[in-house]
């Protein structure tokens, strides 16, 4: 799991500093692509498949603005100054899965969208903060939500972090709220993808016509943000890094 979160790390650092204006998420995500095959590991997100849905098209995921989360990357999405962009790595390598997530501010960006994007990743760390032996997943959510309502912004609930290990969605679910001492016990050698999805409007979300990209339904912009954190004996240990 080090290793392969630790490509999932490099992969996502190396396309977010391609994130400038002009480029399209297509080429975004052919970056990653071959970024994957020099580190010699391979997508969790390409042809990806769940129920009747069509194979997940895209290397990655990338979503811009009011897309939340399963952006598609198209030829037709160019980057422009004042965008936010979401870029969401999954890599696999050798039957396991790492899985990290960081949001990308093209200047210049309104303010309320720079404190949204600032909230939202202290409110990731928060949460990590939390995953330890004998607290309980939602000490994790509960963290996580006690930071974003000191700004008034919008959790999006229909999409939450995850177990992950041999599968990239595991049990448990990790919400990004909940009550303080509820969910499931976290233990030593737990890996869980802790994703804070936080919303300058409304946390309601909509599923576009391609049945992958999520909106907030107000259309206001989303931020993300995301680490593979593995819970230990001590402190929680962040394995989306590159060391």
């Amino acid at each position: 799991m080090r290793q392969v979160c630790r490509a999932a790390a490099r992969v996502l650092d190396q396309v977010c500093l391609l994130v400038k204006p002009g480029v399209t998420t297509l080429e975004l995500d052919e970056a990653a692509r071959d970024i994957m095959a020099k580190l010699g590991v391979v997508s969790g997100s390409y042809n990806y498949k769940i129920g009747r849905l069509p194979p997940f098209p895209g290397y990655t995921c990338i979503s811009v603005n009011e897309e939340v989360v399963h952006g598609i990357p198209s030829k037709k999405r160019i980057i422009r100054a004042g965008d936010v962009v979401s870029v969401d790595v999954v890599v696999q390598d050798n039957g396991f899965f790492g899985d990290n997530a960081r949001t990308v501010l093209v200047d210049p960006v309104a303010e309320e969208v720079r404190a949204l994007c600032a909230t939202t990743r202290e409110a990731l760390y928060h949460g990590i903060e939390q995953a330890r032996a004998g607290n309980r997943v939602h000490d994790i959510s509960h963290a996580i939500e006690k930071h974003v309502r000191f700004g008034n912004y919008g959790i999006v609930e229909d999409y939450v972090g995850h177990g992950i290990g041999r599968k990239m969605h595991e049990d448990p679910q990790v919400p990004c709220l909940g009550a303080a001492g509820t969910g499931a016990l976290l233990k030593p050698g737990m890996v869980l993808a802790i994703e804070p999805m936080i919303n300058l409007g409304t946390g309601a979300v909509t599923l576009l016509d391609d049945g992958w990209t999520v909106v907030s339904r107000d259309r206001k912009p989303s931020a993300h943000y995301e680490h593979t954190v593995l819970i230990t004996e001590g402190d929680p240990e962040i394995l989306t890094v590159i060391p």
